[in-house]
């Protein structure tokens, strides 16, 4: 008997994806998605890349047709610091598999477990950035993201930033942060510590820290209306893909890591040199 087509295996992977995440029956899920296709998943906006990966495009077809009950399940998950959030990210942004032979992006084993250990490090040294309970208890009831990720923008900022410091050192801030979790009196906060901890002395993380970069890039980049990991574009005529993006104290990115498609390695370029490459050519001004 012949294996069945990829589409096809891709299309049951993402149904059981959906299954599982919403917790209903693997018929329900599939109805859910029965109405969607790659090709139209391929037409969603530039925030969700998908190259020729039909599981990615599927799982973002399956998101852009969530219940408003499933939209409240994510976005009070993506309120519950760290854990909760870095659950939601690592979901929401998954791995793009094919993107032309430079090897899969948003990708490494123990990805939501690193991006805890960065909120978890924010939140010890530098508590003021945690947004307010209040403010998460009101953005979480409402269904959408975008409240959310108004409410931990900051967070999120200095999350991305953090990976831009010395990597080595950055894991002997992770460890005093769990440490000092782990006895503190909050006894949520003690728990995620004790969890992570765990985590952090049985795994080996660094292969991680490149998917949680692309993961924070995608999220940031989205109140700019800017290029994510994975996008294919074009800088001096010459086409790529965005592989990282480069950002300064405040506002939107300010250069962007692409790997041409005629060049071995990454070239940084500045914002205004970066075009998409679907993007259709100016008209010529008539004369």
């Amino acid at each position: 008997m012949s294996r069945r087509s990829v589409p096809d295996r891709a299309r049951r992977r993402a149904i059981r994806a959906l299954a599982a995440e919403l917790g209903v029956a693997y018929s329900v899920a599939a109805r859910l998605l029965r109405a969607d296709s790659p090709a139209s998943a391929r037409r969603l906006p530039l925030r969700f890349p998908v190259g020729d990966d039909e599981h990615r495009a599927w799982m973002f077809a399956a998101r852009e047709h969530r219940t408003f009950h499933s939209r409240v399940r994510d976005t009070r998950l993506a309120t519950d610091l760290p854990l909760g959030r870095a659950a939601h990210l690592t979901r929401r942004f998954p791995r793009l598999r094919a993107t032309g032979g430079i090897g899969p992006l948003y990708d490494g084993e123990g990805r939501e477990t690193t991006l805890a250990m960065l909120y978890s490090v924010l939140g010890h040294e530098s508590p003021s950035l945690l947004p307010h309970p209040d403010e998460l208890s009101w953005a979480a009831e409402l269904g959408e993201e975008t409240a959310v990720d108004i409410a931990c923008a900051a967070l999120d900022r200095a999350a991305r930033q953090l990976l831009d410091h010395d990597r080595w050192r950055l894991w002997a801030r992770v460890e005093a942060a769990l440490d000092a979790g782990a006895a503190g009196t909050d006894r949520k906060a003690r728990d995620a510590a004790i969890v992570l901890g765990q985590e952090l002395r049985s795994t080996s993380l660094r292969g991680s820290l490149d998917g949680v970069r692309h993961i924070l890039d995608a999220l940031l980049v989205e109140t700019y209306d800017c290029h994510p990991p994975g996008i294919r574009v074009r800088v001096a005529g010459q086409s790529g893909i965005v592989v990282g993006a480069e950002w300064g104290p405040t506002g939107p990115p300010i250069g962007y890591q692409v790997r041409l498609d005629t060049e071995p390695g990454l070239r940084t370029v500045p914002t205004t040199d970066v075009t998409p490459e679907s993007a259709a050519e100016p008209e010529p001004i008539p004369t």
